[in-house]
This record gives C-alpha cells, structure tokens and sequence, in this order.
C-alpha cells in the first residue's frame, strides 16, 4: 500500500524549496523501498534548484544518503529489509558492453525506479539523480542500494553517495595516485577535499591543495594537504611547480569544473603526469589548449566520472576504513539539520560556510 511522507521539493526554477507531502507506492520488480536515516545537501541539488540540470520540476531534492530498507519487489535478492544500505545514482546493468567487458564502472545503461513517486495531488516527481532523498522514505532501483556494516553512523555513511566518494575515486581509481607521489588538488570544497583525503590514503608523499578561501585551505589541512596555495594572491602553477622540485606534481586533481582552473591543473603537472577533472563544468564552457603542448606534455587528461567507483566494491571497502580509523569520514560533517532547514543550508553552502550540512531524520 502508498505511503505519504514528508519530503523536500523544488517547485519552479530558483523558487524556494518547501516541504510536502510525497506519496511512495510500494516496490515493484527489482525495486526497493528505503526509509532515509540522512542525507548530506550536495551542491547538485542547488543545481537541480537553480534550472541548471534540467527543466523536468518539480523536483524531489536529496540524493547524498544512507538509510534501511524497509520493503523490496519481486526479483530482488542482492538486499532485504532490514539492510542498512547507502544509495547510489549509477546501478549498474550487468549487461551492457562496458559490464560485459568486465568494467562495470563505465555501465552505460544505469538505472532508477520505474514508477514514479508523486504528490498528493497526482504530480509526478523528478528524483534528483534518481534517488529523492530529501525525504523520510524513497523509492529506488534496488540496484541503487549498497549494502554496508550497520555499525557505522548514517550521517557519515552517506556522504559516500555522491560527493565524497567523487573525490576519493578521482584520487585512488581515476587518478591511480600511488605511494610516494606528488598530488596537487585545485579546489577544496567537499569533492577537492575528498580527494586530498582519497590521496593520503592511497600513500601520496606530498599533497598540494589550491584554493582561494583561506578557510577551505584550513579545512584541507585537516584532511590531509601537506602545503596549501591561496591562489587569489599567488600564480598556483607556479607555486606547484616550485613545491615539486620545479617539475610540477604527479597528478593533479581538478574539482572546480572552470576552463581556467583546468588550465592551471594541465600546466602544473609533471611531463607524462596525470590530470584529473572531477569539478562539473556548465555545457556553456569551453576549453582552449595549444594542441602542440597537449602532444608534447605526454601524460593522460581523464575525466572522473562518481570517482569510477563501483559500489558495491568500493562502499563498504571504505566504510570499513573508517570503522578502522583510517579515513575520518566525520571530518567532513560540518552541521546536522533538519528537512526545514535545507533552504538555509543551500545558502550556506554557497558562501562557503560549511563543508557538508547533513539531514538527520
């Protein structure tokens, strides 16, 4: 039977969210029913707000979150109620070529629920990225539920949704940053920070983090940066390549999606180094390189796409790590919150003063 529960939508472009009532039909084949623990406010969800993803409103927010499954459909065995699960917006097929060929990461035929979560009125919702969990329960692809230890804290799991798991993945399956490697991260909000900590993790030697807020520079600190660069008042390819013996750095990880910082990132790598962009740039931008320098430099130039990540492989690998102490995902929580509070929140988030608000339910 439907259930009604409180969730979060976007009625209109850049008009403010407000909270209603969402009704759940129960799951159909291969889908799962989940009730939401947290969800972090991912700056994709401003997007989603803002008209800049698409025009399908209204939108039900929220797709950074961890949860329990509470009921499933006909056909699914990979999970059960009771699972404590994290979403995920890429379930893989299994059977499309990049599956087939034994990449799942690359599945080019992803998938989310068939049927459609509504309002009370009939209006069908738009699921930011499939998910819609700016809401005490959503309707998934059961494909989209990952499961992990039920001892760790759904504030943090969640985190592993979207924005943390993007920069660790950019750092350790994109980036192959190794032990003893030099790394440079141009960006150090809650992806660029991700990935300096993805880069400790994986053994970097020297960990170079670029921005233009003295606070995110603080923040990187925490996570991991051994030098920090405000590049408002310093030439940032410069100061790499000065904090690398003059080569500039092995990788370099590029989580602000501008055609300028790209530049910066692709000049301030070593010869045959690596260059990383995980920032999301507009459909508008546009990149302009001698084409002489991109033959000469050698290296690779990859676009980290979810980090590359597989959930299923990559979630409770890291979910165990920080169980273990070994990768502080709290670090990244920078308040909890309530469904009424995410209007203020997305405001926060864009002044920059928060690394990640998380609702709690």
């Amino acid at each position: 039977m439907a259930q009604e529960v409180r969730g979060v939508i976007a009625p209109g472009k850049n008009e403010p969210v407000r909270v209603e009532t969402i009704v759940v039909p129960d799951p159909g084949p291969g889908e799962a029913v989940v009730k939401i623990q947290a969800c972090g406010v991912c700056h994709t969800d401003l997007h989603y707000k803002q008209g800049g993803i698409n025009d399908d409103f209204p939108f039900l927010l929220g797709h950074e979150a961890a949860g329990v499954v509470e009921s499933v459909g006909a056909g699914v065995t990979d999970v059960a109620p009771g699972d404590v699960v994290i979403l995920n917006w890429r379930a893989v097929c299994g059977q499309c070529r990049a599956c087939l060929r034994g990449r799942p990461w690359y599945c080019f035929n992803t998938h989310n629920a068939k049927q459609k979560m509504t309002l009370k009125d009939g209006t069908e919702l738009s699921p930011a990225l499939g998910i819609g969990a700016f809401a005490e329960k959503t309707l998934v692809a059961a494909g989209q539920c990952t499961k992990v230890d039920p001892s760790v804290s759904p504030a943090v799991a969640g985190l592993l949704g979207c924005g943390v798991m993007a920069g660790i993945g950019a750092a350790i399956n994109t980036g192959n940053v190794g032990r003893g490697d030099t790394v440079a991260v141009i960006g150090c909000g809650g992806v660029g920070d991700a990935a300096i900590a993805g880069s400790r993790l994986a053994g970097a030697a020297k960990i170079i983090a670029v921005d233009i807020d003295d606070r995110k520079l603080a923040t990187a600190e925490k996570l991991g940066a051994t030098h920090t660069v405000n590049s408002r008042n310093t030439d940032a390819v410069e100061a790499i390549r000065e904090l690398t013996g003059g080569f500039g750095a092995d990788v370099v990880i590029e989580a602000v999606g501008r055609p300028e910082t790209y530049q910066q990132a692709f000049y301030a790598r070593d010869l045959a180094g690596t260059v990383v962009l995980v920032g999301v740039p507009t459909p508008d931008m546009k990149l302009e390189l001698p084409l002489i320098d991109v033959f000469g430099r050698g290296g690779s130039l990859k676009s980290s796409w979810y980090g590359d990540c597989l959930p299923s492989r990559d979630f409770p690998m890291l979910i165990d790590l920080h169980l273990q102490g070994r990768l502080d995902l709290g670090a990244f929580v920078s308040e909890t919150i309530t469904l009424d509070d995410i209007e203020a929140a997305f405001e926060r988030m864009h002044h920059g003063d928060v690394l990640r608000s998380v609702v709690e339910f």
